[in-house]
């Protein structure tokens, strides 16, 4: 062979080798291109999506909003590359209106993850949406079992409490002690529902009985009518299946016309600090309930809780703890997967724990269920608080594990997969 022909052989195995080694090299770049296109277009802003002007202003409202605010500005207010936004709605406890919301945030304000949802129809609503257009959402202040249950998605939490959790421990107790028969005043949506629902249940295995219920609206001005129907029930027990103005109106209400523990128990089986605040201690003196969160529990608590009094204006209640460290492990989770893909954030939400201040130890189970304890407080009498905002004494700690519905009880398909 010619030394031309060899040369020109040459050439040409190294030229086809550099334009297969440019083509490898194209492909590399569009990968690396796509990957830096995936983190810095994300979706993931935050909406917090809650009461901001009704029943349920002061246990979430404001506060959870400010809560949400408090955890990005922790968490360095980045997340792969991207400015954390947090944005605000107001649902005003009508499902269209919470989807309406939903859709804007995710169309045009890239959120990634929806939080709060006071109210278990818009939870049930916005969670089924947000697993659709493949976001995710997180539950703190509705209630309904639910949202870990039959209706559970992939993308889906339930952070601080739920029906089971608030209604089961207590109604086992107080059969136990003797008190026996049972009346509800319930709200009549899905978290009202459900919460009798539970409660019933454990009286009723515990060897009670449920004599009747009486539904009211969300947002009841008079409960004089519902309350007369619970007297008349010879019930031992008068048990409130609502939440936040509903329940602080009963009480006061009950108060008025002489319900006392002479004649029959009121047992309120959602109560939070904001409810014991507007109340005062002269009206909730010796109310025992379920509580997720305690701001004076110890010094990780306290910490938190006057950093939020300082933002707020107020001591926070379960839900603004929930919402901070919901967030948080949301954020935490994302940086750790190094994506926006809520499928992938999700998995690694599961994995990783939810150690702080709210959830010391929190793990969260295949139905999304955060697994924390929970504790049984009684309110002091107002000779016994000695400082602002001391009202609860602790009586005991409910384990997480016990605390909430088993995981071989629950209707969730991802746990019977």
């Amino acid at each position: 062979m010619a030394v031309n022909e060899i040369t020109f052989w040459l050439h040409k195995i190294v030229a086809e080798k550099a334009i297969r080694l440019a083509s490898l090299m194209g492909i590399f770049t569009l990968v690396a291109l796509h990957h830096a296109a995936a983190a810095g277009g994300a979706a993931v802003n935050i909406g917090v999506l809650t009461d901001l002007t009704g029943v349920y202003k002061d246990l979430a409202g404001p506060g959870s909003v400010a809560a949400a605010q408090m955890a990005v500005h922790d968490f360095g207010e980045k997340v792969l590359g991207r400015e954390v936004k947090v944005f605000a709605g107001d649902h005003k406890h009508q499902v269209q209106n919470a989807i309406e919301i939903s859709n804007g945030w995710i169309k045009d304000d890239d959120v990634g993850m929806i939080v709060d949802l006071p109210n278990s129809a818009v939870a049930l609503a916005v969670q089924k949406l947000s697993a659709d257009l493949d976001r995710i959402s997180i539950t703190v202040s509705g209630g309904s079992t639910d949202l870990t249950g039959r209706a559970c998605t992939a993308t889906g939490f339930h952070w601080a409490y739920d029906t089971y959790s608030n209604a089961v421990a207590m109604a086992r107790a107080m059969v136990a002690f003797g008190q026996n028969s049972w009346y509800f005043i319930t709200a009549d949506y899905p978290f009202g529902h459900a919460l009798e629902r539970d409660a019933s249940q454990a009286v009723i295995k515990a060897g009670g009985r449920v004599l009747g219920h009486a539904l009211h609206p969300l947002n009841t001005a008079d409960f004089g009518t519902y309350l007369e129907s619970a007297q008349a029930s010879g019930a031992k027990v008068i048990a409130l299946a609502n939440a936040g103005s509903d329940t602080t109106r009963a009480i006061n209400q009950a108060s008025e016309i002489g319900i006392s523990p002479r004649s029959q128990t009121l047992v309120p089986l959602l109560v939070y600090l904001s409810d014991v605040h507007k109340l005062g201690l002269d009206t909730a003196k010796g109310m025992t309930f379920v509580d997720g969160f305690y701001w004076d529990l110890d010094d990780a608590t306290r910490a938190w809780a006057k950093k939020f009094l300082d933002v707020a204006g107020v001591m926070p209640t379960m839900t603004h703890a929930g919402v901070y460290s919901a967030t948080l492990s949301y954020l935490k989770a994302a940086q750790t997967a190094g994506t926006g893909d809520a499928k992938q954030i999700s998995a690694k939400m599961r994995q990783l724990p939810v150690d702080d201040f709210f959830a010391k130890g929190g793990t969260i189970r295949t139905d999304g269920r955060l697994i924390h304890d929970m504790y049984l407080v009684q309110v002091k009498r107002p000779e016994e608080s000695q400082y602002p905002w001391d009202y609860y004494r602790i009586l005991s700690t409910i384990p997480g594990e016990s605390a909430f519905r088993p995981l071989p009880e629950s209707e969730c398909p991802l746990v019977h997969k």
